[in-house]
């Protein structure tokens, strides 16, 4: 008996020990969370009731020259069904209704639509898609559907929100323009101008109250977003649809690879216009990266302006000196140097040479100069910034290739191939730069891509015309050049191109590519020049790389056509301004939208536009763009506004838009 109530004794003080032991043990770990892991827990139980919330700023616009709106930012509009929110009685008493909506929008049976919402409900889902890429206008019209117009809660509506970036004219200078991406093929304005067009986003405190449903702590946000500023930039879409149009032409008929076109202004060296396609594996054209910017290559003969220029202005030799074209064939160093016209040219003048472009004749003239002293040669090239990017305002500028005497990349043909355009690489808009200087009195100006930056109707930046060299020659080198470049179109290789209602003058090119590996041979051909040739407003290139040779592959026939076309629709057309129905009518519905507003507003930012007819959602992409705050009535297209065309715009005036 003793011995029992021992052993029972013994258990006793065990389970009191062990008891003991667990309420040590609590105690030791509420300590630990009182004191040790207190904060991090206070801090993940606040992160799981309330959350920073991003609030995005609204992003910057980018306009032409002209106010047409290149790339906006418009809302899109996603749409699920909570199909367990519902009661019973409300999901049965509108789900027929609900599924007659549904098919007068989408166009499928009603019944289609009873059956997936039924299932939806018997399978619990709670996040059922019902539509996507809405536009604003109609999320409005699917607020409004039986059973969605009882909110969230009671009739299980899911709205999804984002922002997407449009182009409402369409792809033209799209590479130029350009998306906020770092790599090659987005490093356009988008991603240059980014701390501009990005703005500022704010933030707001939430509390959690259910599942995926969050409420402000405060009225007001902890940090209101900056919305981002518009970009300016020089193109003008009437010469950007010329000049892309013309290109597409001729890459087509010729099958190339690839090829761009820029017009700049001659004075100010403002970019009108910059196409850049690529063939497709489909045999289609789309503008793929931005080889006018970043793609250096040998220019060949359009580099022979730099021979003309040096020989005169150093005066080693004049327009009028004579050489001997040797049957069309000289040796450096047992490398040859051939004319493209077989037997050569005989003897000729400098003059005459450069017109037909003769390699025979440029090199020697060069080379007689400036053997015994290349460096005065290539330092010339220096002075003009060629041996350099041009520091353009996009990111990606291709490098150029000078090589300089005594460096390790000199060699004894490096002058003769340099003189007709190998053995060196250019950008297309470092041999445009040069051409505009010729034009423009001597005055070589850096490409420019963006004339300003503004917040609503204030100027924030401008940027003026930059001066790469003041003069690049003395005014009677200028004076015979120019002449000599517009004999190259009236009797030299560009004579096809010539019209005697129409003055041009420029320089054709003809590469070789992959020479070294004749399997792999391909041309590039180029034209490059200013117009009119008188008095130059515009200068321009033309680089088509890979045209099919059967087709032809000379610079006059490939490029020279593009030249010729721009300069031609630019004077000889009627005024941009009565050509905007040609544009319209060659793009999209939203394209038209918005190609034409600006039109149709006299691009007066600081006056309210007419939105009549418009869908309601480019209306609001306009009128919000404007610094209009809109409210809308109904749904469909704009039938009336309650602020009078051409009335002055306040800062967040509302304006209140009647749809049907």
């Amino acid at each position: 008996m003793a011995v029992a109530e021992k052993k029972i004794s013994y258990r006793m003080y065990l389970v009191v020990f062990i008891i003991f032991m667990m309420a040590v043990l609590v105690m030791i770990k509420l300590n630990n969370i009182q004191w040790v892991e207190g904060d991090s827990l206070r801090k993940l139980a606040k992160e799981r009731t309330v959350r920073n919330f991003t609030i995005p700023a609204n992003k910057g616009n980018v306009y032409s020259s002209d106010g047409s709106l290149l790339a906006t930012s418009i809302p899109e509009y996603v749409i699920r069904f909570d199909a367990l929110s519902p009661s019973d009685k409300d999901f049965n008493e509108n789900i027929n209704a609900l599924s007659d909506s549904l098919a007068a929008y989408f166009g499928k049976s009603s019944g289609f639509y009873e059956s997936k919402l039924m299932k939806a409900r018997a399978n619990k889902n709670r996040y059922f898609l019902v539509a996507r890429q809405l536009s604003y206008s109609d999320y409005l019209r699917f607020k409004k559907f039986p059973l969605f117009v009882k909110g969230p809660y009671k009739g299980g509506l899911i709205v999804e929100q984002k922002t997407v970036r449009e182009h409402p004219i369409g792809k033209v200078a799209q590479r130029t323009i350009g998306y906020e991406r770092s790599d090659n093929d987005g490093k356009g304005l988008e991603y240059a101008y980014r701390k501009y067009l990005n703005g500022v986003n704010g933030h707001r405190m939430m509390q959690k109250i259910a599942k995926n449903q969050w409420k402000p702590i405060n009225d007001n946000n902890e940090l209101e977003p900056q919305d981002g500023l518009d970009i300016i930039s020089t193109i003008d879409v009437y010469i950007q649809d010329i000049a892309h149009h013309a290109l597409l032409k001729q890459l087509e008929y010729y099958e190339a690879d690839h090829g761009c076109v820029v017009v700049m202004e001659t004075k100010t060296g403002e970019i009108k216009a910059i196409a850049n396609l690529g063939r497709a594996k489909d045999g289609s054209y789309y503008e793929t990266q931005n080889y006018a910017v970043a793609e250096s290559h040998e220019p060949g003969s359009t580099f022979k302006l730099l021979d003309l220029i040096a020989l005169l202005d150093d005066k080693k030799a004049d327009t009028s000196s004579v050489y001997d074209s040797n049957g069309g064939v000289i040796e450096f160093y047992k490398r040859k140097v051939r004319d493209s016209h077989k037997g050569g040219y005989g003897k000729i003048s400098l003059a005459k040479g450069f017109e037909v472009s003769s390699n025979t004749i440029l090199v020697q003239a060069v080379y007689d100069a400036y053997k015994d002293n290349p460096k005065q040669f290539v330092d010339r090239i220096n002075s003009y910034g060629l041996n350099k990017p041009l520091g353009l305002q996009l990111i990606g500028e291709g490098k150029p290739i000078i090589h300089q005497p005594g460096t390790k990349g000199w060699s004894g043909v490096s002058l003769p191939w340099m003189a007709f355009g190998y053995g060196v690489s250019l950008t297309p808009l470092q041999t445009l730069s040069l051409y505009n200087a010729v034009a423009n009195d001597g005055v070589m100006v850096k490409p420019l891509f963006v004339k300003e930056i503004k917040e609503w109707n204030t100027t924030v930046k401008k940027f003026e015309t930059e001066i790469i060299h003041p003069k690049i020659a003395s005014d009677e080198t200028l004076d015979k050049v120019r002449k000599v470049l517009e004999n190259v179109v009236k009797k030299g290789t560009g004579s096809k191109l010539y019209s005697k209602d129409f003055s041009m003058a420029g320089k054709t090119g003809t590469a070789q590519v992959n020479y070294k590996d004749k399997s792999k041979l391909f041309y590039a051909s180029s034209f490059v020049g200013y117009f009119p040739a008188d008095q130059p407003k515009y200068s321009c290139i033309v680089v088509v790389h890979k045209p099919n040779v059967s087709a032809g592959y000379y610079g006059a026939d490939v490029a020279g056509p593009v030249f010729k076309r721009i300069a031609q629709k630019i004077y000889t057309d009627s005024p941009p301004t009565n050509h905007i129905k040609n544009i319209d009518a060659k793009v999209n519905s939203l394209e038209s939208n918005y190609a034409s507003y600006y039109k149709r507003t006299q691009i007066e930012s600081s006056v309210v536009p007419n939105v009549k007819g418009m869908v309601a959602m480019d209306a609001i992409a306009l009128l919000e763009n404007l610094g209009l705050s809109v409210e809308l009535k109904g749904s469909g297209r704009v039938k009336s506004q309650s602020i009078q065309v051409g009335e002055q715009i306040s800062k967040n005036q509302i304006i209140i838009l009647e749809l049907k």
